[in-house]
């Protein structure tokens, strides 16, 4: 059974009738970049990936069963982007009474998907070949409508519900559904009209601009109405890529984030935001009875994210990460990954490439999580706040990648 449609009322403005009729309509989402489906894999005792992706609509329907792809208006701008993650190991005794997502159920059928998709030719295993899952990690990436761009996200739930019983991951996941739900029929800028056609025609035209300041706030929204998630926390980095100007723009609320690489320098990297040491910003939903007061709850909002937009170049990385990444990885190391991976892999597709950064990025935080004699950026932060801590810090962790090509 599939989830209507909603609307926020702030958005119901931007939309007409007959958009509205036209959002309503399900639709297969497809590949980016290369055009071609992409499988991805993903808990011990390799990173799970996946490759610039089918983000795919609450359906159960098999890919080859699929409509025809519709081919889009060329567009002066190409995004490569994969993922990957690793979900850290998990103690009995942190183990919660809350079941994930059925399998069945909208939410559960896309995150199997997105979790069970295989990358290259060799048809590994999940869980065996590669990590089961992300953790309390999850993550989005999705087309938008008549390919004029691409959204991606990534969210962290907070694991301090676990001692109220609360599965951390039930938050990320429906929080990155919605956000993939709502920008699958949104436009990465204002809606491209043909301007051969005649007024009425125009007016016909479906769909809306999302920015990820508003898909934000809507995904959020879709959380709260979510009867399966009874309470829960995340962080969330979210952003959109204009196919036709190149524009980036991000929404960021908490300790998650992305940087932008160009010539082989950060051009550009998100702060975190804190309300104390190790206590990011969070969205959060409370039980409807809760029974007891939470001292130890954040409840922030939507409106609080960190916003930024910049126009984007050819061959510039776009890199997202939850703080498993950037607690253990320096921009510097980052840095030296992209090169290596782009140098070693000079016959590799451009698909192939990005899909391998993210691999040896996620890869690379694993072995600082475990290595006590190297000093990390977690350990560094924990020292200027007076306190003692030493090395890596074990945590799921979770990169999305873009390679931006400019089409001639």
């Amino acid at each position: 059974m599939s989830i209507p449609f909603y609307i926020e009322p702030a958005m119901a403005h931007l939309i007409s009738r007959r958009r509205l009729q036209g959002c309503l309509r399900a639709r297969h989402t497809l590949s980016l970049g290369s055009r071609s489906p992409s499988l991805s894999p993903a808990r011990l005792p390799l990173c799970h990936s996946q490759r610039s992706s089918v983000s795919s609509s609450a359906t159960s329907e098999p890919l080859d069963s699929l409509p025809p792809k519709p081919i889009y208006p060329r567009h002066p701008y190409t995004f490569h982007v994969a993922s990957s993650w690793f979900g850290k190991p998990v103690i009995e005794d942190r183990m919660t009474d809350n079941p994930p997502f059925p399998p069945e159920s909208p939410i559960g059928r896309w995150r199997e998907e997105m979790l069970d998709r295989n990358i290259g030719p060799a048809k590994k295993r999940r869980g065996k070949d590669w990590a089961w899952d992300a953790g309390e990690d999850f993550f989005f990436v999705q087309e938008m409508r008549n390919g004029s761009g691409v959204s991606f996200g990534v969210a962290d739930g907070v694991g301090g519900w676990i001692e109220s019983g609360v599965d951390p991951a039930i938050f990320s996941q429906s929080l990155m559904y919605h956000a993939h739900r709502y920008a699958r029929n949104a436009w990465a800028g204002e809606p491209e009209i043909d301007p051969t056609l005649d007024y009425e025609e125009r007016e016909q035209v479906e769909g809306w601009e999302l920015t990820p300041y508003n898909g934000l706030a809507l995904a959020f929204g879709g959380v709260l109405r979510e009867k399966y998630v009874q309470a829960g926390s995340s962080t969330a980095c979210m952003l959109t890529l204009n196919s036709s100007s190149g524009l980036l723009r991000s929404a960021n609320l908490g300790d998650s984030g992305y940087s932008i690489i160009r010539s082989s320098n950060v051009i550009y990297r998100e702060k975190v935001q804190t309300h104390f040491f190790n206590c990011p910003k969070q969205l959060t939903k409370l039980p409807d009875n809760p029974g007891r007061k939470f001292s130890r709850m954040c409840d922030d909002s939507p409106e609080e994210a960190n916003t930024h937009s910049i126009r984007l170049r050819d061959g510039d990385i776009v890199v997202a990460y939850t703080d498993g990444f950037s607690d253990n990885v320096f921009p510097s190391d980052m840095l030296a990954i992209c090169a290596r991976t782009q140098a070693g892999r000079t016959g590799a597709t451009e698909d192939e490439q990005v899909q391998t950064i993210a691999d040896n990025m996620v890869l690379y935080a694993r072995q600082c999580m475990s290595d006590r004699q190297k000093v990390s950026p977690f350990e560094k932060e924990a020292r200027r706040e007076g306190m003692f801590f030493r090395g890596g810090k074990m945590d799921d962790v979770t990169v999305v990648v873009a390679l931006v090509r400019e089409t001639s």
